[in-house]
């Protein structure tokens, strides 16, 4: 089961979940000695319990592109598929961010726009700093919010290539999206009173 998705995983836009990845990537994961030695066998709970532990994120550095710990344990959830109610605890806890940060990226990849921005919008108000590894190997800080505006925006994140995005004003004409009330809205309403 090293490599292989459970039986009981159904298709995420349309194809297997772990294809998410990109396969060079996901090839340098299963190559990888702490793919070896740490996600083999493991279940939702043992990778919750190695992302308590993560003391960065980030997708693969190096001269030689070495894949993360993050990248391995997404990958791993990815395989797992953990089901909607265990990945909504994930994303909602607050007493571990390496572990809401990989819950975040898996939210992203695998749920529906309309799902994504209801979900991660009201988490732009999570400031904690966040030690992200570049590609060149070193570190910068960056915050919850940050990364959460580059799961919304961007086309990629930790080097994995999102699914596209339905825009937020094309969910709202639709009806499939509420408008969006910002916290600085409430503001500035108290202070002109």
């Amino acid at each position: 089961m090293a490599n292989r998705t459970v039986s009981t995983a159904t298709a995420i836009h349309g194809t297997n979940p772990q294809f998410l990845i990109d396969k060079l990537y996901r090839q340098r994961i299963y190559d990888s000695l702490y793919w070896k030695e740490h996600c083999f066998g493991l279940t939702v709970t043992g990778v919750m319990e190695k992302a308590v532990n993560l003391t960065s994120i980030g997708g693969c550095y190096g001269a030689t592109n070495r894949p993360s710990e993050f990248i391995c344990l997404l990958l791993k959830l990815l395989q797992l598929q953990p089901d909607r109610q265990m990945l909504d605890a994930l994303v909602d806890q607050d007493d571990f961010k390496y572990l809401r940060a990989l819950a975040l990226l898996y939210f992203r990849l695998t749920e529906k726009p309309s799902e994504i921005y209801a979900k991660l919008e009201p988490l732009y108000k999570d400031y904690r700093k966040l030690r992200q590894r570049q590609m060149s190997g070193m570190y910068k800080l960056v915050c919850m919010d940050e990364l959460i505006d580059d799961l919304l925006r961007n086309s990629s994140v930790c080097s994995v290539a999102l699914p596209q995005m339905t825009s937020r004003r094309k969910l709202e004409d639709r009806g499939d999206l509420a408008p969006r009330l910002s916290p600085l809205d409430d503001d500035s309403d108290s202070d002109s009173n």
